[in-house]
């Protein structure tokens, strides 16, 4: 093995581990996660319009229209493609750098969606959007900024998703359409790699907008915090998967 194909790979494994270490960091925080963190009106209720009393130790309860509702639900579906094309190239390449990337991935994203989906279930807030809201309707106030994007994956600043019109089950910034994740379940060895790779820098550069957007909108501090924790291993995530394109001759798609 060559000392560059070790140093991708320390690189995947160091990657991984951030991920995992910011997962276990939110996760200690999760029985405390809808504590109050910040002030609340004198009627009880917090200024964002969360539910609330004047115990010092009363659950927290964000609104079903807040950004911390609104992050927690669509970042779930967000994880939740992750996890599905990180399992489908596993079974499509038999490279080990590359089925290492996919595992970590799946693995960190796939528990801290059942995180998102307990915070909503602990606030008894509905997973879906209430009056008929969009995706991403939640960063309407909000203007976190790009991280630079690829292919349709840097709209998450627009207001709702009007930067991002839902397509062929593309629904959020940096989500592939199903006519993507069918490409990505018939191809095959570097094929399968190559555009795995794509897929989820895309899906990355999406996720870290919106993750970006829960740090500067969203009041819960436990959540707040996770999503620090996302931005930060997807950028290591991202410079990973960007080495491990070269290696292939290959780049981002722009």
């Amino acid at each position: 093995m060559t000392g560059v194909r070790r140093d991708r790979r320390v690189a995947v494994r160091a990657a991984g581990s951030a991920a995992l270490l910011a997962l276990l960091f939110a996760g200690a925080a999760t029985l405390a996660s809808a504590r109050d963190d910040g002030a609340r009106d004198d009627d009880g209720a917090n200024g964002d319009g969360a539910r609330g009393t004047h115990s010092p130790t009363a659950l927290r309860v964000p609104g079903a229209d807040s950004a911390d509702a609104g992050f927690a639900r669509d970042m779930a579906v967000h994880h939740q493609q992750a996890v599905e094309m990180s399992f489908i190239v596993r079974d499509r390449t038999r490279d080990e750098e590359v089925r290492l990337l996919a595992y970590d991935i799946a693995n960190t994203q796939a528990n801290q969606r059942g995180m998102l989906l307990g915070w909503l279930d602990l606030w008894e807030l509905p997973k879906t959007a209430p009056g008929g809201q969009g995706p991403m309707a939640w960063m309407a106030d909000g203007h976190p900024g790009h991280t630079g994007n690829a292919g349709h994956a840097g709209h998450a600043g627009h207001a709702g998703h009007a930067g991002h019109p839902p397509r062929d089950g593309s629904l959020m910034p940096g989500m592939a359409t199903r006519a993507e994740l069918d490409r990505l379940r018939t191809a095959s060895g570097r094929d399968a790699e190559v555009l795995y790779l794509r897929l989820m820098t895309d899906h990355h550069r999406g996720g870290v907008d919106m993750a970006r957007g829960c740090v500067r909108l969203c009041t819960v501090g436990a959540e707040k915090r996770l999503a620090q924790g996302m931005v930060e291993a997807q950028r290591s995530e991202l410079e990973a998967m960007a080495a491990m394109l070269e290696a292939r001759g290959a780049k981002p798609r722009s």
